[in-house]
């Protein structure tokens, strides 16, 4: 019995998710801590980083 050993790729790596921006009225706009924009902004720092290390180990996706 052979095993099936399949290399590192892109369908076993998938690219990051960028999160849903929060809609319009999500946000009471009475200073809460966090707010849902800081929340997002945070996710999107997260997402920003995941994107920067896996086209690291997938640099033919950048083009």
């Amino acid at each position: 019995m052979t095993m099936n050993t399949l290399q590192p790729g892109m369908a076993d790596d998938p690219r990051p998710v960028p999160p849903e921006a929060p809609q319009p009225n999500e946000c009471c706009e009475s200073g809460c801590d966090p707010c849902v924009y800081d929340c997002y902004a945070e996710e999107m720092r997260q997402y920003r980083q995941q994107l920067a290390q896996w086209l690291q180990r997938h640099p033919e996706a950048a083009a």
